[in-house]
């Protein structure tokens, strides 16, 4: 008997970046890297903060002894501040960025940013979020305008798709048989930047929201040996039946 593999399923991830104030005239090479590494700059923006709010965004290292050197040396210049997106994204750009002390990053991740642009444990030229909700609260603090929604999972993410996706499709293509454009070729066009435009979003909602392929598509498609096919006909524009 052959045995039943789960569905995979992918996940996309934000983190925050930061180019540090003593490696910014690197700012394209390190951006480069980060792009050839797989990862989406979502967005992206250069500010020089206060030692207030330097304080602020490092407000777990209070306390410690080099806290002090920390906000100066994170207030000395400007930096640049990009939300990255990827498969697993924490976990990759901590691995790219490598170990915290660059001197330790040379001998043992000599290909880690911070071996390649850091100078020592304070100097290291970026920085990386640890962990999911460390991600969630240096994005809203270095990109207050960026909406961190809850993620649904589950019977939520497919109810969403009920009640939100389908019926709007479902609406756009009878009013599309409705219309029935003259030129078939319009008509055509027309049908397939609507299913297109459904599928993109598929792939968007699918991926960041876990949902499987399969729990996404409306009633009237389905997957056969990996390609889309309609099953219910009375939603195509009747000359294209």
């Amino acid at each position: 008997m052959q045995a039943l593999m789960p569905e995979p399923q992918i996940y996309v991830v934000r983190t925050l970046a930061l180019i540090k104030p003593d490696v910014i005239d690197q700012e394209e090479e390190i951006e480069d890297i980060i792009l050839r590494s797989g990862f989406t700059i979502v967005q992206k923006r250069k500010l020089q903060l206060s030692p207030e709010q330097c304080s602020n965004f490092y407000a777990d290292q209070y306390g410690k002894m080099f806290f002090p050197n920390l906000t100066a040396y994170m207030s000395s210049g400007p930096l640049v501040a990009m939300v990255l997106a990827r498969h697993n994204a924490i976990a990759y750009w901590k691995e790219l960025i490598g170990p915290s002390n660059s001197i330790r990053a040379k001998e043992t991740h000599p290909d880690s940013l911070r071996a390649i642009y850091g100078t020592d444990d304070l100097r290291n030229a970026v920085h990386g979020s640890i962990r999911f909700s460390s991600a969630e609260r240096e994005i809203r603090f270095m990109f207050p305008e960026v909406i961190i929604e809850p993620i649904p999972v589950g019977q939520a993410a497919k109810d969403y798709l009920n009640l939100y996706v389908n019926p709007t499709l479902l609406a756009g293509l009878t009013e599309l048989c409705k219309q029935k454009p003259a030129d078939p070729l319009v008509c055509t066009l027309s049908y397939t930047l609507l299913t297109s435009c459904y599928v993109c979003f598929m792939v968007r909602f699918m991926v960041p929201y876990n949902i499987s392929r399969k729990a996404a598509l409306p009633p009237f498609l389905v997957e056969t040996k990996g390609q889309l096919r309609y099953t219910d006909v009375k939603y195509l524009p009747l000359y294209l039946v």
